[in-house]
């Protein structure tokens, strides 16, 4: 069989087991109510928690960026692409997340592997949760440390675990704050005291609560309590509740210098365009000063939740803004995905590698650009499409 042969061979068993991936053309700006493949569609598909992504104030900083300092950054920051404009940003997140310091990525896809190859390589070890994102799990192979993965949220898995290393070899303990398909929360205060009790190191990738969890939006660790000194490494991205593109890590000087000599996904590559750093700090400002996008959110989310309830249909325990339905087989979850498309929702079908086996669901998004009516006739669709 040559080459092209075994490509169509491939495709065509995807497709056949109901897992081939389609893009849909989004034809619209980010927002709550957006035009799909022509079709206009209340999105619950989106990680624009706060409704921020096309927030006229946002958009304005991205402009007043663009005139300034170009589209462009030339280069990688340790090259010639690292301007005001990031230099600032990072400032305002070391003083937003309590840290030392941080550290602009391109992609929070980048971040978790510079991160995680700088500080643990052949030899060490890698702790991961068995739920954990798939940045993060090759971020641990790519490494070259010993992986060890442990049973979604269990301590006494993880404890057991580190206990069978040798005690000169480097840990490093690496989760998500809040878990991208089941929508539930690492327990970041039981993970922090067996990162100290087997002087490890504590990495969260905080994508999915930062600027939605919090008093102010400083995300899980915030929610937790927890600082630097708890979990000395802190990434999370920029395109999920701000709205904007790339991501940053934070901790310590040293952290943050040791990046910057060692994370090949940072020296490697061009720097953010400046006016997408402009863009994110004008989103930092509003995530801090308007806190009613996190209470309209966490109303929206409890309104769901017993609405769904009402219904039976069983969402997974979830208490931030991933609302996930299971519904078993991929064939299933699609086609209660393109029911509810053909009424006007987008809620694509999340189908296996990406979960498990079985485990096919509908991911439901909510955003604080929802309105009661938006989740209302989203509970109508779903009682006559996934009952």
């Amino acid at each position: 069989m040559d080459g092209q042969a075994g490509l169509r061979q491939g495709l065509e068993q995807r497709r056949s087991a109901r897992l081939y991936r389609r893009r849909r053309l989004l034809q619209s700006p980010q927002a709550a109510h957006v035009v799909v493949d022509g079709r206009s569609c209340i999105n619950f598909s989106s990680n624009d928690y706060l409704g921020l992504a096309n927030d006229s104030r946002v958009l304005a900083a991205f402009a007043r960026g663009a005139e300034t300092f170009g589209v462009g950054s030339g280069a990688s920051h340790l090259v010639c692409g690292h301007g005001p404009e990031h230099h600032a940003l990072e400032e305002e997140l070391a003083a937003f997340t309590g840290r030392e310091r941080a550290l602009l990525f391109s992609t929070g896809y980048m971040a978790n592997i510079g991160a995680v190859a700088a500080l643990v390589q052949r030899g060490d070890y890698i702790f991961e949760d068995k739920l954990n994102h798939a940045s993060l799990l090759d971020a641990g192979r790519l490494s070259g440390a010993r992986m060890q993965r442990f049973l979604h949220n269990d301590i006494a898995a993880l404890q057991r675990r580190l206990e069978s290393c040798p005690g000169a070899a480097s840990k490093l303990i690496a989760v998500d704050g809040v878990f991208s398909m089941d929508g539930d929360c690492a327990p970041l205060s039981e993970l922090a005291l067996a990162a100290s009790r087997y002087k490890a190191w504590l990495l969260v990738d905080d994508a999915h609560g930062f600027g939605v969890l919090g008093v102010n939006g400083g995300g899980l660790l915030q929610d937790a309590g927890l600082g630097q000194r708890e979990v000395p490494i802190l990434m999370a991205t920029f395109g999920k509740a701000l709205g904007t593109f790339g991501a940053f890590v934070a901790g310590s000087e040293e952290l943050v210098e040791t990046l910057i000599q060692q994370a090949r996904t940072y020296i490697y590559t061009t720097a953010l365009p400046p006016a997408v750093a402009a863009a994110t700090r004008e989103s930092l400002r509003l995530v801090q000063r308007e806190s009613w996008r996190r209470e309209h959110l966490q109303f929206l989310v409890t309104r769901l939740r017993l609405g769904a309830e009402q219904l039976g249909l069983a969402l997974l325990p979830s208490n931030t803004a991933i609302q996930p339905l299971v519904l078993g087989d991929a064939a299933r979850a699609l086609q209660v995905s393109e029911k509810l498309f053909e009424q006007g929702f987008f809620v694509p079908a999340i189908r296996p590698p990406t979960v498990p086996q079985g485990t096919a669901r509908l991911r439901i998004t909510l955003s604080a650009a929802h309105s009661e009516g938006d989740i209302d006739r989203l509970l109508q669709a779903l009682e006559h499409c996934a009952s």
